[in-house]
């Protein structure tokens, strides 16, 4: 028989913060929170400057060619997070990171910013 549960929100006991989260191999556990992607956002920057599409993110700032500035809605606890992304057309640097916005440049193969039709970069890290 299959089980079902439907809840608005999940919270710990013992703390209201932590969820504790079993692993695959019922030997280690991780925090649900932990885990959580806390910001991603989707854009490009080739011919106009668009925001297609985010979480978490107040607006995004055409910093130049190749740069875009992602504001976030909920601050990080410290810029130490990680902020991976991917592009269609070029690599991508995350040039500055702070507790309310992460900034990255999509670069080609010649180390020059440049503008891309797809750039996708998600932050991990705590939260504010």
């Amino acid at each position: 028989m299959a089980s079902q549960l439907k809840v608005n929100t999940l919270t710990g006991v013992t703390t209201a913060g932590s969820i504790v989260v079993t692993g695959e191999g019922n030997s280690t556990t991780t925090s649900l929170q932990q885990g959580l992607c806390k910001c991603w956002v989707r854009y490009q920057s080739a011919s106009t400057f668009v925001l297609n599409d985010s979480f978490n993110v107040s607006s995004l700032a055409d910093g130049g060619a190749g740069r875009g500035v992602a504001n976030f809605i909920n601050d990080m606890g410290n810029a130490l997070f990680s902020a991976p992304g991917i592009s269609n057309s070029a690599s991508i640097v995350n040039q500055a990171a702070a507790t309310g916005n992460v900034e990255t440049i999509t670069i080609n193969g010649s180390n020059a910013d440049s503008d891309s039709a797809r750039t996708m970069v998600s932050v991990h890290g705590d939260l504010a």
